[in-house]
């Protein structure tokens, strides 16, 4: 296939904490909800935060018994994707391929098995939620429920991971390895993550405020966000309805510091940058920013100072907003939630808004869609992930309408 083979979005799915699917999901956004709340999945007892935006129990079946909490997410969110896309699981999926993001899989579980073995022993330990462990978990899991024959990608780069799988996704279609791909990402919510945050200080005790100059830490969250993709002409030659067309990404790497971003944002800046270099866009097509937007001091004046470089003046009339104010940070699965989240805002022409804002970064240059939800004309929308490590990436999105 040629590299300018155009991507359909034909099918999405999403599970978080305002929502089983993806209409749940996008009813609570655009009401302004926020599904940041008291956490019981586990005690966080001795922990300065006790929220975290957790999702509904994962629905359950056969042969659940031995899957994580992030394998049930993901093939939760998966499932629906492919149900939009009128896509069955069996043998007509063998020339599909899946790449999946995450970077907790079956910590949750793991944790519970040596909790058990320090009461009881190793000896009367049920060792099977071990093999949930591994990053290619949840990836594995879908391939089988659904028969998958293709690629078969995970990816574990800290907050970047499900972008770069949509990315890589990309990739394995245009170099005709795929007729189509599940993309995207999943986490479900662990001890190990959360004290370990806690510890860092990046923890608000009170849901998450990206943007605010008195914000003061994040929220974790968990859930997953997955797209069915396919080349445009297949899509439309099976009789598929694309959702939205995925244009192209970019990626980066800070190399600056284990956990902070770049002051200048100059990681971020760069993978923005390549987006729409690779996508063949100008910075002045674009009319949405899903950003990264964690809650923390430093992320957030990275990426609006990035914004800034990139956009300019524009950034005024721009909408930008953070959802993770809405049902806080998924951490590997937070690409793929907002690369969701993207799709949904083309298909209903609405920028979905950041919650708690008050006093505005950088007031008045950029527009951050305070509290409401806002119908707006949106043609082309990025979505930002950084990470960990400087990991950082960016999606380009287009309407389906749009030439």
């Amino acid at each position: 296939m040629s590299p300018k083979t155009r991507i359909a979005v034909t099918g999405l799915g999403v599970v978080a904490a305002l929502g089983r699917n993806q209409s749940e999901y996008w009813k609570a956004v655009v009401e302004g909800r926020c599904g940041i709340r008291s956490l019981d999945l586990f005690d966080p007892g001795g922990c300065a935060s006790g929220i975290a935006g957790q999702a509904p129990e994962p629905l359950g079946g056969g042969g659940c018994r031995r899957l994580s909490r992030s394998d049930r997410f993901c093939l939760q969110a998966a499932g629906e994707a492919l149900a939009q896309a009128g896509l069955a699981p069996g043998p007509g999926l063998t020339r599909f391929g899946i790449s999946l993001g995450c970077s907790t899989a079956g910590m949750l579980e793991t944790e519970e098995v040596f909790s058990a073995a320090r009461g009881s022993g190793w000896g009367r330990a049920r060792l099977s939620p071990l093999m949930r462990l591994p990053a290619s978990a949840p990836a594995d899991a879908i391939a089988r429920r659904a028969g998958l024959g293709g690629p078969r990608l995970s990816n574990m780069t800290a907050c970047a991971s499900a972008s770069l799988a949509i990315g890589l996704a990309a990739d394995r279609l245009r170099g005709g390895e795929a007729d189509g791909m599940l993309a995207g990402g999943g986490d479900a919510l662990c001890r190990l993550t959360f004290s370990g945050f806690n510890s860092l200080r990046l923890l608000s005790p009170e849901p998450c405020r990206p943007f605010d100059t008195a914000r003061d830490g994040m929220s974790l969250g968990e859930g997953a966000g997955i797209l069915v993709l396919e080349p445009w002409e297949r899509a439309l030659a099976r009789g598929a309805r694309p959702l939205a067309e995925f244009l192209d990404y970019g990626a980066s790497c800070d190399a600056h510091h284990m956990t902070a971003a770049h002051p200048g944002g100059r990681g971020a800046l760069e993978a923005m940058g390549e987006a729409l270099v690779r996508s063949g866009l100008d910075p002045a097509q674009v009319d949405y920013v899903n950003a990264h937007g964690t809650g923390t001091p430093s992320n957030d004046a990275a990426e609006a100072r990035a914004l800034l470089d990139l956009f300019g003046d524009r950034m005024s009339r721009v909408p930008v907003s953070s959802t993770k104010s809405s049902v806080g940070h998924l951490l590997g699965g937070a690409g793929g939630i907002e690369a969701a989240t993207v799709v949904l805002a083309l298909l209903h022409q609405c920028a979905p808004p950041t919650l708690g804002l008050r006093s505005p970064e950088a007031e008045g240059q950029i527009d951050f869609v305070p509290g409401r939800a806002r119908p707006s004309r949106l043609r082309v929308a990025l979505s930002n992930s950084f990470g960990f490590g400087g990991a950082n990436a960016c999606l380009a999105f287009r309407a389906a309408g749009e030439v």
